[in-house]
């Protein structure tokens, strides 16, 4: 039987925690050839080297030529805010090229975002006006946004629908909002042309159950897991600080609605497909009209910050200790999904549970112990 040609598929940010992860997803199908840019802010090229190592030992015996280059990257150190880069990479393809973009490239901190919020704006909003202009002058017009479930704010139901008012308290949810408005305007002005879908992470969280790739910040991790992981094997001092201990939750701290970063990077995949001819998640939608699309991918339960560490401590026999502090500015009570319109539209599921996720990345920490290139 012939084989189908590689699609290209261009996914900003591929180096990074999510991002190397979904370029995995990608590889796995053996359907795509991975494009990949990255200016390594946040990231380290050495997730792609492992990425395709993965890749390639999971090949067949009776693997072909076109099976083996799909586990090859071609991965770019680029910046998305530099114009001439970014257009270089499309060029190597020309007109038609690449088939596809799946943009997760971010600065993703909430509490950051509030300090240089004009750093946010340019990086996120800029960098992805500038990314569809790019796309639409080399006939590139599929396009998978990695937004964020801070475009809700302090929602008013939980679970969250996609339904909800998009209303974020902060300055990188506002960006989100705002490339989502962009999307939908652009996609409404070339309905022809252009079909989009917005994908509403809630918190990513474990690593691949290989321990080769998982998340690796640089500096001291901003996010709970990475933090507990680290605390746990003595990169950073144990001195854990919980944000609040008086929300409108059973505990009294934040409640966030965590997913397997697997499962997630399944997400794409099916979103991504989602977006191919044949498709119907927009059949019922009138020729002239936008197509584009918004879906959560969370489990749709919610943990609280003390869940967490307690299942983090299960799971490493570490024993952390606290210290109760004020809010942090730009944090909500609880960001929990309703995944319903994913799993109806998409066949998106999340299987793997909250044990799981501390698992694999307890894996991940204790075989890298120092991160990537140790």
């Amino acid at each position: 039987m012939t084989q189908e040609p590689l699609q290209r598929v261009l996914v900003t940010g591929g180096a990074g925690y999510i991002g190397s992860h979904v370029v995995f997803a990608l590889q796995e199908t053996r359907r795509f050839k991975v494009i990949s840019i990255d200016n390594h802010h946040n990231s380290h090229p050495e997730s792609l080297a492992r990425v395709s190592q993965i890749a390639k030992s999971n090949l067949p015996a009776n693997a072909t030529a076109q099976d083996k280059e799909s586990t090859e990257i071609d991965a770019y150190q680029a910046d998305l805010t530099n114009e001439a880069q970014v257009r270089a990479v499309f060029e190597k393809y020309g007109k038609g090229g690449i088939w596809g973009v799946i943009h997760i490239a971010a600065y993703k901190a909430v509490g950051e975002s509030t300090e240089i919020p004009l750093t946010y704006y340019q990086n996120n909003v800029g960098a992805t006006v500038q990314l569809l202009q790019i796309m639409s002058d080399f006939e590139c017009t599929r396009f998978v946004y990695s937004s964020s479930a801070t475009v809700y704010g302090t929602p008013p139901h939980i679970p969250i629908p996609e339904t909800t008012r998009l209303q974020a308290d902060s300055p990188y949810g506002r960006s989100k909002v705002m490339c989502e408005q962009i999307l939908q305007d652009l996609t409404a002005a070339e309905p022809q042309r252009w079909r989009a879908i917005s994908l509403r992470y809630f918190n990513p969280a474990g690593a691949h159950p290989s321990g080769l790739i998982g998340e690796e910040p640089r500096g001291r991790p901003g996010n709970l897991f990475p933090l507990l992981a680290h605390m746990a094997v003595g990169r950073v001092p144990p001195d854990l600080k919980v944000f609040g201990s008086d929300y409108p939750t059973p505990d009294g701290t934040c409640v966030r609605d965590y997913i397997h970063v697997v499962d997630l990077a399944r997400g794409h995949l099916l979103a991504l497909d989602a977006l191919a001819p044949g498709s119907r998640i927009f059949a019922g939608v009138a020729a002239d009209a936008p197509k584009i699309k918004a879906y959560n991918l969370g489990k749709g339960r919610g943990m609280s910050v003390l869940q967490i560490v307690e299942a983090m401590r299960k799971a490493t026999g570490f024993e952390y200790k606290y210290e109760i502090v004020g809010r942090r500015r730009g944090d909500v009570p609880d960001l929990t999904a309703d995944p319903t319109l994913a799993e109806k539209e998409l066949g998106f599921k999340a299987p793997n549970d909250l044990e799981t996720m501390c698992k694999d990345l307890w894996n991940w920490q204790t075989k890298n112990p120092k991160g990537y290139g140790q």
